[in-house]
């Protein structure tokens, strides 16, 4: 076999390589760089594409996960059901019509779900307000996720003053109840869609920071971020492309399993009056709309309800399934 090229190494580009490789020698989840290795000052150019198959592999676990593959088949007809809502939907879900003759109207061809109080379709209201709930909580974490992740990965990283600082600021939110803290801070301001997510986010993103803080707590100290530190990289540079992509995956289990939770916190506002102020629908207020029949028209709560209870046992799932697919300590 003849012998390949050599190449001088260079300082500088070996510590670049080091840097670019993430832990251990590993890449950022999902990246796939070409990546050159030295043995005996020879440099060998090879496309290493662990970081894509670290994915990979996790993607085939989840697949083998049963429950977890349940709980996304049951997220995928939610989400499809909320999108196609304005054309799959028999009704206007805030239209009232006869409130003699079609309200507490059971279940019945006419009206899959039955009726409400004010004679409007609990199916239509059900679907609309599936968009209303759905998409609260995908917002609320997708703002707690940034923000508890940028906090996080400063203060693990900087540590000292600008750490004690944060914690303190965590450590003070997660001293009050958070439905508690919820209902005073919508309380004191008129419900809006705005008011709500912000509220929901804001008060959510505690736990990812410190989940987040953690790791990058034992990753500062590693060989690629001395070598990005070598090479005179700034500390904005190796939080956003050394550190944070190699959280990532916590991170994702994280939100996936606090969306349910937020799914939950807006129900029990608008079941308060302080969520989503009607008619529009939401899972919460039609659950509140049924309370005082739970026993002559027990529908109008019930299949709010269970929608509810099966979204977040999805999200729950699904949460446990890539825990489960991005540890390999998990991994069967």
């Amino acid at each position: 076999m003849g012998e390949r090229e050599r190449e001088p190494m260079h300082p500088e580009s070996a510590a670049e390589r080091i840097a670019a490789t993430g832990p251990a020698g590993g890449l950022a989840p999902g990246a796939a760089v070409a990546a050159e290795v030295a043995v005996d000052d020879v440099v060998y150019t090879d496309l290493d594409a662990r970081g894509a198959s670290t994915w990979r592999i996790a993607a085939r676990a989840l697949r083998r996960n049963r429950l977890a593959v349940a709980g996304l088949a049951v997220l995928i007809a939610f989400y499809a059901a909320a999108f196609l809502a304005p054309w799959i939907a028999p009704y206007d879900p805030i239209a009232q019509d006869d409130l003699v003759g079609n309200s507490f109207l059971p279940p019945s061809a006419a009206h899959w779900l039955g009726t409400d109080q004010f004679g409007r379709d609990v199916l239509s209201r059900l679907l609309y307000g599936a968009r209303i709930s759905l998409a609260i909580a995908l917002t609320a974490i997708g703002i707690s996720v940034t923000v508890g992740t940028l906090l996080g990965a400063i203060a693990g990283y900087f540590g000292g003053k600008v750490d004690a600082v944060i914690m303190r600021v965590i450590d003070l939110i997660l001293s009050f109840p958070r439905l508690v803290l919820l209902i005073l801070i919508v309380a004191l301001a008129e419900p809006s869609l705005t008011l709500i997510i912000l509220v929901l986010g804001l008060t959510h993103w505690p736990g990812t920071a410190r989940l987040v803080r953690g790791e990058v707590l034992s990753l500062r100290e590693r060989e690629f971020i001395d070598a990005a530190r070598a090479l005179g990289f700034g500390p904005l540079r190796i939080i956003f492309r050394h550190l944070i992509p190699n959280v990532l995956a916590p991170v994702i289990v994280a939100a996936t399993l606090g969306i349910g939770d937020t799914i939950v916190a807006e129900a029990g506002l608008s079941f308060l009056g302080l969520g989503v102020q009607p008619p529009t629908p939401s899972w919460g207020n039609m659950v509140a709309d049924g309370r005082q029949n739970l026993i002559g028209a027990w529908w109008i709560t019930t299949f709010p309800g269970l929608a509810i209870v099966l979204t977040v046992t999805a999200f729950n799932l699904i949460g446990d399934g890539l825990r489960d697919a991005l540890d390999p300590r998990l991994r069967q």
